[in-house]
């Protein structure tokens, strides 16, 4: 890991620069139900300019995978371990997992994706939480660039879990 300590995301309360986004993204069980399968196949990078590799990476603590980022005309290779899950047994209200960044990654930090369905209201809701400061020096220099990006990330990533949780539209299995 390029930091410690880990699990910096898992409270809220005692983080500096957190980013938080939660978007509802469905209503109902069978929307929960997709949104947790779409999460677990990584549909949330599906938004054209970032990609996960292995596509398939399994959803479990120490798997390591590179996140592709093309921006600004140039591209760069982050690398990243799963830390640990959240919830993801049936009838459980919440499914994530949280990554941390290697010493190969511009940043420093962590990030948590995570659905969750609201048993009152029937809202299907998509969150991420992330904590990261610059770790390269490209980083460092282009701080205002590197915090754009990471807010273009999180509203293109809640508008992809949108996009998999939709009963009309239906991609295909990665299996």
């Amino acid at each position: 890991m390029s930091y410690t300590p880990t699990g910096i995301v898992r409270h809220s309360s005692n983080v500096h620069r957190l980013d938080e986004q939660v978007a509802v993204i469905g209503h109902g069980e069978a929307d929960f139900e997709r949104a947790r399968l779409a999460l677990t196949q990584w549909k949330h990078f599906d938004i054209g300019w970032v990609e996960v590799f292995p596509r398939k990476a399994a959803i479990e603590s120490g798997t390591v995978v590179a996140v592709l980022i093309r921006h600004l005309g140039f591209w760069s290779l982050n690398g990243a371990r799963l830390l640990y899950t959240v919830g993801g047994n049936q009838g459980e209200d919440a499914c994530g997992y949280a990554y941390g960044t290697l010493t190969n990654h511009a940043e420093s930090g962590e990030e948590l994706f995570e659905v969750f369905i609201n048993r009152d209201s029937g809202d299907v809701s998509y969150r991420i939480r992330a904590v990261s400061w610059p770790q390269s020096i490209l980083a460092r220099i282009g701080q205002p660039i590197v915090r754009v990006l990471q807010e273009h990330f999180r509203r293109d990533s809640a508008a992809a879990m949108k996009r998999a949780t939709s009963p009309i539209l239906h991609w295909p299995s990665d299996s």
